[in-house]
């Protein structure tokens, strides 16, 4: 074969190439990116990633929650309660703003109706009885309070656990084998104790059933608040001692003060440190009246952490009526506004405070209409209203 031979032979390919890369003479478009397939919700993996994460004050962590919108269409979102009695403005309309928020991402709710865990908590006295009738009055609230249940599920339980009784213990004795009595006392404050404090033994057998459930429920998102923190951070660290590489995501929500001066958190035996989910207006008015509000400060106010974290949301504004020769109406679009303009002495306590007021009459009015108007509902409240709540 001569010198020309595997010249010519190259040739062939090259020209090939060059008819390839050509279309009527021009050069090839390059590859287009490939398009994102559409979800049902109609939303885009970033607006579905914002939306979720938009629930929480601390995401753990940012990088799973978005792989885990992309890769399942169906995430599992979980939250458990405790039937402890009368439901604070907190725990129902924050709780259905988070779970409108994660369904409209795409999330099936699944909420835990801890019955067992109440009684090992000793609410209500450990009346099994009274705690689920406090269960049933909780569903009412999101119900009447406008929770979209399209995508939620209610589980009892001790009605789940005696299902599937082998699945569910199994997993919670690993769990205890797998830490010490130090670190599962750490865990203590999702019960609303210290680790300082005598616990009974139902106490430290409590946080082993709550990593538990995580599993049980095939739960992907961990949606509660930041004073659960430690027990979801358990069962990450769960996955690490069982090889499991897909761990449960924690979005965990802000804590909401107490409405009194120094309340790092609204409490259900001191009715005067929280906004109650059937309070009357005039209940509402003069709670909000007497509340902790210093003039120009915001960190650690209550009245504008309620504007920040429930009325904005719920509306999109915070509305203050004022005369006109009193600065006249104003609309706060945003958090940032509102703090503002509070800070440097617009807006006085009393005028955020009557507007406040307004709008937390606005949202409860629809749960004040249902438990009057709703036989089964008015009767679940009556009961409730009359059992004694216990730490």
């Amino acid at each position: 074969m001569s010198d020309a031979e595997p010249t010519a032979a190259l040739a062939a390919p090259c020209e090939e190439l060059k008819d390839k890369l050509k279309i009527d003479g021009e050069a090839a478009a390059p590859a287009e990116t490939p398009v994102e397939p559409p979800h049902p919700t109609g939303l885009t993996l970033e607006e579905r990633f914002a939306l979720a994460r938009s629930v929480a004050e601390e995401c753990i962590n940012d990088d799973e929650l978005r792989l885990l919108l992309a890769k399942k269409p169906v995430p599992v979102a979980y939250d458990g309660f405790e039937p402890s009695g009368r439901m604070h403005i907190a725990q129902g309309v924050m709780k259905a703003i988070n779970v409108n928020k994660l369904t409209k991402a795409g999330c099936h709710f699944k909420f835990w109706v801890a019955d067992w865990f109440a009684q090992l908590n000793n609410k209500m006295g450990g009346d099994l009885k009274k705690i689920q009738t406090v269960g049933k009055y909780m569903v009412e609230v999101w119900k009447a309070v406008g929770m979209d249940l399209s995508k939620v599920e209610f589980l009892s339980s001790s009605e789940e656990i005696n299902k599937r009784p082998d699945e569910y213990w199994t997993l919670v004795m690993d769990i205890a084998r797998k830490n010490n009595l130090k670190r599962i006392i750490r865990c203590s404050q999702i019960m609303g104790r210290s680790e300082t404090e005598e616990l009974s033994a139902a106490q430290i057998f409590y946080p082993c059933m709550q990593c538990a459930d995580i599993f049980f429920l095939k739960a992907d998102i961990c949606q509660l608040g930041m004073d659960q923190r430690k027990v979801n951070m358990l069962a990450r660290e769960y996955c690490d001692d069982i090889k499991r590489k897909l761990k449960p995501i924690i979005l965990s929500h802000r804590m909401m003060p107490g409405l009194l001066e120094g309340q790092e958190k609204m409490s259900k035996s001191d009715p005067n440190s929280a906004i109650f989910m059937e309070d009357t207006e005039a209940e509402v008015n003069t709670k909000i009246k007497k509340a902790y509000c210093p003039p120009k400060v915001t960190a650690g106010n209550p009245c504008i952490e309620y504007v920040k974290y429930i009325v904005l949301p719920w509306f999109g504004y915070f509305e203050v009526r004022r005369p006109a020769d009193n600065g006249g109406d104003r609309r706060y679009a945003t958090a940032e506004e509102l703090v503002a303009d509070y800070e440097e002495g617009g807006l006085h306590p009393g005028d955020l405070k009557a507007g406040l007021s307004r709008h937390l009459n606005t949202i409860l009015q629809p749960v004040r209409d249902h438990f009057e108007n709703n036989t089964e509902a008015k009767d679940l409240l009556k009961k409730v209203k009359s059992y004694k709540v216990t730490k």
